[in-house]
């Protein structure tokens, strides 16, 4: 069992959030809900914030994902009003040449004073690129994971070497330069969960989301992943996705949670299993997007504030992770109930 654990919060920067309904709180993906958030989970006492990169919604009534702000821009906007909270954003591999998303995360822990994390994304479905003839076709899920394993090295070594050359499969550099270099080595995190994308993440990152149908399933990731890391010499913290929907009493929870399962946004759920070349019904796909045609897109809690911390402790020590990021339907309720009524008890359980 692992000890201390981190607590952040992935940030609503694509409107409907991870709560696949029409009858939820109105999160619209903009910059003053984005910024908000990031205020009072500093404040609160939060240890990171984090924020997808997408690039294209799934349709349906509510257009889930249609619009969002891009990420890295907007943490750099969240690094300059905040003082102390870490701010990771996201890039595609894909997407994003490796000598502009050094200088994109670097520039980024500047603003933020040496509090910079990067998610990598090896590119999770053809439409959202195609739109912007930025996929090929050529390449398939593993050579995908190659080209970011090629990426990912190049643009650790910029933001640690005076000039870099690289003559790979996907990527040729010569004596490619990039200053400043960060102010400290930026964290980085993946959530790979194929077996290909899952030894990258374990490689090559410092974090990994990790995510199962339950809880036996994700401590068994978590635990390949420690082992994976120990015999490559190196650490590796595991962290999960985690919706908390909360109320006085668990009843008035629940009766919220049954009311966003009742408004799924079924179009957009749709879109979202076409997306990922999953059954719109039966197990096939993901974790997320089995547990979506259920609205709800993650792990998820319900309860009064004292039964959401009693389940959310017996998560992590069932499931021996590092940490929680978490997803609220209100996220100005949802994060100070979090911080005042729930952290507590975890950082006691968990010193």
């Amino acid at each position: 069992m692992s000890g201390s654990k981190e607590y952040g919060v992935f940030l609503p920067i694509a409107n409907g959030g991870w709560i696949v309904s029409k009858t939820t709180p109105s999160l619209d993906g903009g910059w003053a809900q984005n910024r908000d958030a990031a205020l009072i989970a500093e404040a609160e006492g939060f240890d990171f914030v984090m924020a997808m990169g997408k690039w294209r919604g799934f349709g349906g009534d509510t257009d889930h994902w249609g619009h969002s702000l891009e990420a890295v821009t907007m943490m750099a906007g969240i690094a300059a009003v905040t003082k102390r909270i870490k701010v990771w954003a996201t890039l595609h591999a894909i997407l994003h040449n490796p000598a502009v998303a050094a200088k994109m995360i670097a520039t980024l822990d500047h603003i933020s004073g040496g509090r910079a994390g990067l998610n990598i994304v090896a590119g999770a479905y053809a439409k959202e690129f195609s739109q912007m003839g930025a996929w090929d076709a050529s390449l398939d899920h593993d050579a995908r994971y190659e080209l970011t394993e090629e990426w990912t090295q190049i643009v650790k070594r910029l933001w640690t070497e005076p000039k870099v050359s690289f003559e790979g499969k996907h990527f040729t550099f010569k004596d490619c330069v990039s200053e400043p270099k960060p102010i400290n080595p930026p964290f980085l995190i993946c959530a790979g969960m194929s077996q290909r994308g899952f030894e990258f993440s374990v490689r090559e990152a410092d974090g990994c989301f990790i995510g199962g149908r339950n809880e036996a399933e994700t401590r068994d990731v978590s635990l390949r992943a420690r082992a994976l890391a120990a015999r490559l010499g190196k650490p590796i913290r595991t962290y999960c996705m985690m919706t908390v929907i909360c109320a006085a009493t668990d009843e008035e929870a629940e009766a919220k949670a049954q009311k966003y399962r009742e408004g799924l946004d079924e179009g957009a759920v749709r879109g979202m299993l076409e997306s990922y070349g999953a059954p719109m019904s039966g197990d096939g796909g993901n974790a997320m997007t089995a547990r979506a045609q259920g609205a709800f897109m993650t792990q998820t809690v319900v309860g009064s504030p004292a039964t959401c911390a009693a389940r959310i402790e017996n998560f992590l020590r069932d499931c021996d992770i590092d940490g929680l990021m978490f997803i609220y339907d209100d996220y100005v309720q949802g994060l100070r109930v979090t911080a005042r009524e729930i952290l507590p008890r975890l950082r006691e359980a968990f010193p």
